[in-house]
């Protein structure tokens, strides 16, 4: 999301100069011609010449019925509203029914939300830590976020909230919404909420707090193989990607062998943040670019060259929670062949929202372009498509007892070698131990593995 800074205009004239020029003759407004002018066009009048009129494009003109529409309601709600409403409201109104008519992400940001938006991009604000949008009147849970609230008590991805506490959401605003879920902390919040595969709506409890976001994790899953887990796009995660993969080199005391680049429930964030972290692991190439109406929002983005895994394999994990920035960097990534995108289908959300400041407290987050990955591909409304689909799954060990095998047979034949293979000790795995839990995580970590074993024969065949 890129934020722009402008000056407060007065359309007030302009509106009146657009309705007042109807019509122009060759192009040239008659109360602008010059004198020669004028005379050339009266004397080809009184000749009985024909003149060309070009009519404007009805299009491009206000709509005065339109206008004349939105005064007679203004008028009527003044004049007639159960309650007095006084006119800074009603205007305010109706910029926020303007712009939350055009997309699910636009919106007017008061005093408040302006505030909490610039909280959100550094990482600390108060609430329940969900990341929402709307959809077909609801407040759809696009992704909990990392160790909030909400995460712990158990609100998911594709969530549907219904109702905040008492209040139902149908026909809120999306800023009303997000006003109602954030509070005092250690207040309780209430969250009705339908999920697929449930037939009766889920009451949640959530317990307010002051959300603290750490965007980058990292750790090593296993010799030579990294994890990272990006859990949002704030300023500084491209940098802190690259920190991470340094100080897993680190521990791991040379290269790595592979790494794991979790995007799952990354809301997104930050467009130049995903862009940093894509090109921390390309060379070069292409790695989005965006194209809009106007001349600043059509922009091209390319890697830089250093690789900091030095050409390690990459496994990126997404699901229906990935969105924006997150799918940014991993169709980045796809479509240049250095990683193998795993998990489920993305969030789609394909679009770049600018905010605009209007004033010092107000200002609006305006959808401005379309993003599209290296190859032109468009995510809007479609999303990432993993290149191996793992969908979540609860794993369950068998029996693994010690097998009866040849070498216990008396008599048994011998192949030349007489010691005999050790057995491993029977160790029950940590079934709190996120390999354990989390299969994707599990198939990511194999896949590497296999890649590296693979990439060790052709050595040696070599």
């Amino acid at each position: 999301m890129t934020r722009t800074r402008s000056r407060r205009h007065s359309v007030i004239f302009s509106v009146l100069m657009s309705a007042a020029c109807l019509i122009s003759f060759s192009g040239v407004s008659s109360a602008q011609e010059p004198n020669g002018k004028k005379k050339e066009l009266l004397n080809a009048i009184s000749d009985g010449k024909d003149i060309q009129i070009n009519l404007p494009d009805p299009a491009e003109q206000l709509p005065l019925d339109d206008l004349r529409k939105f005064t007679e309601v203004f008028s009527r709600i003044k004049a007639a509203y159960v309650e007095k409403v006084d006119d800074r409201t009603l205007l305010e109104d109706a910029i926020k029914g303007m712009l939350s008519g055009l997309d699910p992400h636009s919106t007017y940001l008061g005093p408040k939300a302006f505030e909490e938006l610039e909280e959100s991009t550094t990482g600390e604000f108060g609430g329940l830590g969900i990341e929402v949008g709307l959809e077909n009147g609801f407040i759809k849970v696009i992704s909990p976020i990392d160790d909030t609230p909400a995460q712990k008590a158990g609100v998911q991805a594709g969530d549907l909230i219904i109702k905040l506490g008492d209040q139902p959401v149908k026909g809120m605003s999306l800023e009303e919404a997000v006003n109602l879920m954030r509070g005092k902390p250690g207040s309780v919040l209430t969250l009705t909420i339908m999920r697929d595969g449930e037939s009766a709506p889920i009451r949640i409890d959530v317990k307010r707090d002051i959300i603290k976001v750490a965007s980058t994790k990292a750790r090593l899953l296993d010799d030579g193989y990294g994890y990272v887990r990006l859990t949002q796009f704030q300023s500084e995660t491209g940098q802190e990607f690259v920190d991470a993969i340094n100080q897993l080199k680190k521990q791991n005391k040379g290269d790595l062998n592979g790494l794991v680049l979790d995007l799952r429930n990354n809301p997104g964030g930050i467009l130049q943040a995903a862009v940093a972290a894509a090109d921390a692991v390309l060379n070069d190439g292409l790695i989005v670019y965006t194209e809009g109406r106007i001349q600043s929002s059509r922009l091209r983005f390319s890697a830089e060259p250093g690789d900091v895994t030095n050409g390690a394999p990459i496994v990126v994990l997404i699901n229906g929670g990935s969105a924006s920035a997150s799918e940014i960097l991993a169709g980045a990534l796809q479509d240049q062949k250095r990683a193998v995108i795993m998990g489920t289908q993305s969030f789609g959300k394909g679009s770049v929202q600018t905010v605009i400041p209007l004033d010092e407290t107000h200002a609006i987050k305006m959808t401005t372009a379309r993003y599209y990955t290296p190859s032109g591909r468009s995510i809007q409304a479609k999303g990432i498509t993993p290149d191996i689909e793992v969908k979540p799954a609860r794993l369950t060990e068998m029996d693994s007892k010690p097998f009866f095998t040849e070498a216990d047979l008396s008599g048994h034949l011998t192949n030349g070698d007489e010691t005999k293979p050790a057995r491993k000790p029977d160790n029950t795995a940590d079934a709190n131990s996120p390999m354990e839990r989390d299969f994707q995580l599990r198939s990511a970590l194999n896949l590497l593995k296999g890649l590296r074993i693979f990439e060790a024969k052709k050595v040696g065949e070599n």
